[in-house]
């Protein structure tokens, strides 16, 4: 028997006539201003500008289109999605809520829509009534407010403010942060960017590279984006650093740092595109640990140094490492903790710190976790989209007169450099490879030989000449210039940023709101890492919304999922939502969640 049609009949009088899916399409379909616009007046008043924005009022409505993504309301908003937006942000007078556009561009997130444009293939109507109206806006009206939200840099602004919250809210997850540069390949015309090394793809594409700053379980905190990179150790300096001193908190009070050298604020993780014995220093000055890979180790250690050790990972796993510790003093005088781990294949892996109090079974699984921010971008690139171009167009690059770049003249004559050096390279190949011919061949044959060496000596002197010309007129030009310097046909420019800034935040904001939905579906989940998949096919399922104005609630009732295992994590996940007692946004109703019985 129909689950529906048996609910209506022994209950007709405590619930609502709920629309079909089949109503709801004919009646968007035939609305006389658009698809889905069934709100006549409230639009044509707000088109007059006698009233707007208008109030939310949800619909009961059976099998909603993606009101699964309903779930993730109260992760949302405990994680900030709405904090500071009224402070931050204004919307002209109109028909949407200034809410509404958060709320729908998170959902957007969720749901796995990619772009803006995705939305054209979707319903609006039934994207409406997840929102509690009666459409959703046009892409055009919706990249507009976008673009008139983002202006004026307040998402940078907004960002920061979620950070701070991020890192007040979890102090324990902000006292190791994980730093690393993300490239963001461009493919466009556009714009004309620099050109950086793509791991992914090892080649050298026109690209960008964001720095984030995550945490050990690889969410984020900020990102740092660079159009025209100076390098991470550069961008840890002048950026990151100064910013976290700012806003990482509970650091140690002055009066501590000084009376103890060895106390550091909190400590910075890099890979080895950090390693700097200077950089060390200079961290180490300012009290701030780092963390990293040795780049130059020395031979291997003795193997009876190894002992086995106990070690918690970061999904709170115990596993059993062998490492050794030594002190070790770099280049420049700076005595460092050296710590090894033994694999099972006999391979040494060696880690630097300047943190001189953690024990070492605590300080080696940290630099391991470096993997969960890979994981993070791995992750965010293929269901958050997170390289995607957000909008046309190119723009110059700021402070031009203070951004560094490589002199074009240098790079031409570099190029012809290394040209030329590979053309010798591969003469001096052939002349290696000569062999004399036995005395006993004819003459004739011996003297080909000679004249063929002594042409490739000839090729040979005369490429060494070219090369020592070159790298003499590379000596006479700078290698360095600013970007107000170089001609205009020649100067890098960047892509319209903006929008992506904001797009970008409401991204992380979705990703941490994931997080901890599913650190709860964990828990009554044997298969753990399925928990994500959960999710992601929870947000596209359709649900049943049961508005009820006398008790106040917005009931979210959602259909049984593939097997019963799901199910008992989704009843779970209901559970700890229902008791957060979460009301939507702009209205009164407490958002109450189940499953069909």
């Amino acid at each position: 028997m129909d689950v529906y049609t048996d609910q209506k009949k022994v209950q007709p009088d405590e619930q609502p006539q709920l629309s079909t899916k089949s109503e709801r399409s004919a009646n968007d379909s035939n609305a006389e201003m658009g698809m889905g616009a069934t709100d006549t007046a409230g639009r044509q008043a707000a088109s007059l500008g006698q009233d707007g924005p208008v109030e939310i009022s949800f619909q009961a409505s059976f099998d909603t289109v993606n009101a699964g993504v309903l779930f993730a309301l109260p992760a949302l908003l405990a994680v900030g999605l709405l904090h500071h937006t009224e402070e931050k942000f204004q919307l002209p007078r109109g028909y949407y809520r200034l809410n509404s556009i958060f709320l729908l561009l998170s959902f957007m997130a969720l749901a796995r829509l990619k772009s803006v444009e995705s939305l054209r293939y979707s319903a609006p109507g039934e994207w409406g009534k997840v929102l509690g109206l009666d459409r959703v806006p046009e892409v055009r009206t919706l990249r507009q407010k976008i673009a008139h939200l983002a202006k004026n840099d307040n998402s940078t602004q907004w960002s920061a403010e979620l950070c701070r919250q991020w890192m007040k809210s979890a102090p324990e997850s902000a006292w190791a942060l994980y730093v690393d540069g993300h490239v963001r390949v461009y493919h466009g015309k556009l714009a004309h960017l620099p050109r950086h090394y793509v791991p992914r793809q090892k080649l050298c594409l026109r690209a960008s590279v964001d720095y984030w700053i995550n945490a050990a379980d690889g969410q984020p905190f900020f990102c740092v984006p660079k159009e025209i990179s100076p390098g991470l150790i550069a961008v840890l300096e002048d950026d990151i650093v100064p910013r976290l001193i700012e806003e990482v908190p509970n650091q140690p009070d002055a009066e501590a740092l000084k009376a103890d050298p060895l106390l550091h604020r909190f400590t910075v993780i890099f890979d080895r595109e950090g390693y700097s014995p200077d950089l060390f220093l200079r961290l180490k000055d300012k009290q701030i640990a780092c963390l990293t890979y040795h780049k130059f180790p020395a031979e291997d250690w003795n193997l009876w140094e190894f002992q086995p050790h106990s070690v918690k990972l970061g999904s709170g796993q115990i596993v059993e490492m062998k490492l050794a510790e030594r002190g070790i003093q770099l280049n420049n005088k700076l005595w460092v903790r050296e710590i090894r781990k033994l694999t099972n294949t006999g391979h040494q892996t060696s880690i630097l710190s300047t943190d001189y109090k953690t024990a070492e079974a605590r300080l080696a699984p940290r630099m391991f976790a470096r993997w969960a921010q890979e994981n993070f971008f791995k992750y965010m690139r293929e269901n958050y989209d997170l390289d995607r171009l957000v909008e046309h167009g190119a723009e110059e690059i700021p402070d031009a007169e203070n951004v560094k770049v490589i002199d074009p003249g240098y790079r031409r004559l570099d190029q012809a450099v290394h040209k030329v050096q590979g053309q010798l390279n591969r003469k001096l190949a052939t002349v290696g490879a000569m062999t004399m011919p036995p005395l006993v061949m004819p003459s004739k044959v011996i003297e080909v030989f000679h004249e063929k060496k002594s042409a490739l000596a000839e090729e040979v002197a005369e490429l060494q000449c070219s090369i020592k010309k070159l790298k003499a007129e590379r000596k006479a030009v700078p290698k360095h210039t600013t970007l107000d310097k170089i001609p205009e046909e020649e100067r890098n420019t960047r892509c319209r940023t903006q929008s992506k800034r904001l797009l970008d935040t409401i991204k992380m904001v979705a990703y941490r709101a994931e997080t901890a939905m599913m650190n709860i579906l964990k828990e009554r989940m044997s298969r753990q890492d399925d928990a994500r998949s959960l999710l992601r096919t929870l947000y596209t399922t359709e649900a049943d919304l049961i508005p009820n104005l006398d008790e106040k609630t917005l009931t979210v009732r959602l259909h049984h999922l593939a097997n019963r295992s799901s199910d008992e994590a989704i009843r779970h996940l209901c559970v700890e939502l229902n008791s957060t007692e979460t009301v939507y946004p702009d209205t009164e109703l407490r958002l109450v969640y189940e499953l069909v019985s």
